[in-house]
């Protein structure tokens, strides 16, 4: 007997409610779907089309992963972020929709997105935080560190397949250490969560995401403390250093950025209303009067987002 999209459907909804999904047959729509690029209303449409065997095989390995705990990110190997299509791996973060906060964040500090300016991404996973503001910033070059090879891999990927490889490069590195040249904007998602804290994260997150993308030390500021000591050289004058937080972390990340000779300009929150990333700059007289100046222009500024 041929399977059809329905039938098909009909086994991933059973395999997800034998896992003990609620509202598994919507959760089962959405994996077939996404993995055959059809809209909600084309899967109803065409629930009679036969199916090859390969592709029956396919699908139905895919809710087997999804019956098994993978979020439905990692059983297609893909997330959306920002509003483009970025791979996954078994070596990069899934992109969190919290974190276009860092995005939204630079942005907010640009004026003028045609400046030439030059981007770092510290442990840049997939390359979303940094290819996002490359896609809004097109005169800009971008550089992204990740300790893992295979993250530097996908990121690479990741800027052909959105036609930015021109301007994004990636390198295996141990966060900054081995950068010397100044710019104009930093960015980081380091690991954040404690040590003793990883055993309660939910099984979605721990047991997909790589662990040191998750390991942030005993107290989750290690990665902190290792970006911020090479900050004061990484930044020009007038550069901008923002860094994703964990909640509750952002007094002690400002805290520990403030001992590194920064200015922190600012704490943003996420749409949930948790403090999600701290802005600073390079301190000093000077330039903690930039800062003040950029406040006072950034309702101009946010006009451009």
């Amino acid at each position: 007997m041929t399977d059809t999209l329905g039938s098909i459907l009909a086994q991933a909804t059973t395999a997800l409610t034998q896992a003990g999904y609620e509202q598994a047959r919507r959760r089962a729509r959405q994996l077939v779907a996404a993995a055959l690029d059809l809209s909600p209303t084309e899967l109803l449409m065409h629930a009679e089309r036969a199916l090859g065997c390969s592709e029956a095989i396919r699908l139905l390995g895919l809710a087997d992963r999804m019956a098994r705990g993978a979020p439905l990110s990692r059983v297609l190997g893909r997330r959306e972020f920002w509003s483009l299509d970025f791979g996954l791996s078994d070596e990069t973060l899934d992109p969190r929709p919290e974190s276009e906060t860092l995005v939204e964040a630079v942005l907010a500090r640009v004026c003028d997105r045609g400046s030439p300016l030059r981007l770092l991404d510290l442990g840049t996973g997939t390359g979303c935080l940094l290819l996002a503001l490359l896609s809004e910033l097109p005169a800009a070059i971008g550089f992204g560190v990740d300790l893992a090879e295979g993250a530097a891999v996908v990121a690479r990927q990741n800027a052909r397949n959105l036609s930015l490889a021109g301007r994004a490069h990636f390198f295996v590195g141990d966060w900054a250490s081995a950068l010397a040249q100044g710019f104009d904007v930093v960015v980081a998602n380091p690991p954040y969560i404690a040590t003793t804290v990883l055993v309660d994260l939910p099984p979605e997150v721990s047991g997909f995401d790589p662990r040191r993308a998750l390991d942030g030390g005993e107290d989750g500021l290690a990665g902190y403390r290792s970006i911020g000591a090479h900050l004061p050289t990484l930044l020009t004058p007038s550069a901008i250093f923002v860094a994703e937080v964990g909640a509750d972390q952002a007094g002690a990340v400002a805290a520990l950025l403030k001992k590194c000779g920064l200015f922190i300009e600012a704490i943003e929150r996420d749409l949930g209303g948790i403090e999600r990333c701290v802005v600073a700059r390079r301190s000093g007289g000077e330039h903690a009067k930039l800062a003040v100046n950029d406040q006072k222009n950034l309702g101009m500024c946010r006009r451009h987002v």
